[in-house]
């Protein structure tokens, strides 16, 4: 289990801190989704720092707030309130100063909206913009083996916990997921080895999903030319988990899942609480006590001291680079903005994952956490089991290189290779990854959520 130790880096001193925090932070949440705030929220605004939201910015729309409410007789800053001459005329002075400091709070509200929605488009921007590259351009890349990694830990944490599922239902009975942010559809093949019999696909990107149901199909022809047999059904969704509610777009908002994935996606979420709750919400709304929440997302603690050991604000090597967009001494629970440069491809910006912040967020909506773990020490626990997957799918990288091929990396990157295989006498080549590569996986962790038995979905 992790503890705030985890995640010392944040400085939070303990779970009543955290607790305190939180509260502030949804208390300004709130006010900011209501036209009407309360003395209390305005009189004593949450310290710089303590939520999502960029403090410099709202202090001043705080202020503008007051100035505003010295002109008014209550709350409702949309109404005309002025006060009059002794002539009993308006006092057309103070009317034309409350009107300009009108506008200006108009202004900032709608520089704040703008700013929220322009994050996710620029999420569904990105990802509708990549293009479907085959096998031999992926092999290509300098990352090939980082990818193929990656794609080794999701299979093996799929079926982990699929495994679960399993020994606790009846033989053929069915099993019904949800694969949020699913993207082009990369992870269907895990699904039709888990034997699964229903998945939800939701994304925020359009195409993405379209290219994720042309897989599919192309997987059902294949599988019944093959086998002979059927193809889980699956059922798509265009939409932002982190600001929709996926229930009330099921084909059946009854359905009880057993498992739900989110997989390198889930960091979007903690853009701000309201966010962080809903995709927690569709997270485990539906799933049946017992069911399993799983995901891969990135270890802010491990970017934090990265960053802060740079002395400067980005960090990284020949294959990645994050640059970060926030105070990295004291980052914001939510909104803590950086960005992930992988391989010379630009990626959308990403916000940490206070993990002891999801831990409590999650406990919200009946989920217990089970396991949270790096991916180096991922990859010591289930290597083992995990061997064959390993070699058939080429997640790791022969060395000493075979005869006419070529590392992807320089000699340097390949230090700790060496020493293996010296140390194994030279008899047989090993799988491994560059240092850079390493360096770029460890920045990564896995998480699984259990839902826990007598909490119940509303």
């Amino acid at each position: 289990m992790a503890t705030l130790d985890d995640d010392s880096v944040y400085k939070v001193d303990s779970y009543d801190d955290l607790e305190l925090t939180l509260v502030q932070v949804a208390a300004d949440a709130d006010a900011r989704n209501n036209e009407e705030q309360t003395e209390e929220v305005i009189d004593n605004p949450p310290e710089s720092g303590s939520s999502e939201f960029n403090y410099k910015y709202d202090d001043e729309r705080l202020k503008l707030k007051r100035k505003l409410r010295s002109y008014e007789e209550k709350e409702d800053i949309s109404r005309p309130k002025y006060s009059r001459n002794q002539d009993g005329k308006p006092n057309r002075q103070e009317s034309e100063e409350r009107g300009k400091l009108k506008r200006k709070y108009d202004e900032s509200e709608n520089v704040q909206a703008e700013d929220v929605e322009g994050h996710a488009k620029v999420v569904a921007t990105h990802y509708n913009a990549l293009e479907e590259k085959g096998l031999d351009e992926r092999s290509k890349s300098r990352v090939f083996h980082l990818r193929k990694f990656h794609n080794w830990i999701k299979s093996i944490l799929i079926n982990e916990y699929l495994t679960k599922i399993r020994d606790h239902k009846k033989h053929n009975e069915p099993i019904r997921s949800l694969d949020m942010c699913c993207g082009k559809g990369g992870d269907l093949f895990k699904w039709r080895k888990g034997n699964i019999t229903h998945l939800i696909c939701s994304d925020i990107a359009s195409v993405s999903l379209e290219q994720c149901k042309v897989r599919y199909q192309d997987m059902k022809t294949r599988n019944f030319r093959e086998r002979g047999g059927t193809l889980f059904t699956t059922e798509y969704i265009v939409a932002d988990c982190t600001k929709v509610r996926l229930r009330e777009k099921y084909k059946d908002p009854s359905i009880e899942l057993d498992i739900v994935s989110c997989q390198f996606a889930f960091h979007y979420c903690f853009e701000s609480l309201p966010q962080a709750e809903c995709m927690i919400k569709n997270a485990s709304e539906c799933l049946r006590p017992g069911g399993f929440f799983i995901g891969t997302t990135t270890d802010a603690n491990e970017l934090l001291t990265r960053v802060r050991n740079s002395e400067s604000n980005s960090f990284g090597n020949s294959v990645y680079n994050v640059i970060f967009d926030c105070d990295i001494e004291k980052p914001p629970l939510f909104g803590a903005k950086y960005h992930f440069y992988l391989d010379g491809s630009v990626d959308c910006p990403e916000f940490l994952v206070y993990f002891p912040l999801f831990i409590k967020l999650a406990r919200k909506y009946g989920l217990k956490l089970v396991r949270k773990e790096k991916f180096n020490d991922f990859y010591e626990r289930m290597k083992v089991e995990g061997k064959t997957l390993l070699t058939t799918t080429k997640s790791l990288e022969t060395y000493p290189a075979q005869h006419g091929a070529q590392l992807v990396g320089t000699d340097d990157d390949y230090e700790h290779a060496k020493l293996c295989w010296e140390k194994n006498g030279r008899n047989s080549r090993i799988g491994t990854l560059s240092r850079s590569e390493w360096e770029a996986t460890s920045l990564y962790i896995t998480f699984a959520f259990e839902k826990v038995k007598g909490t119940r979905n509303k």
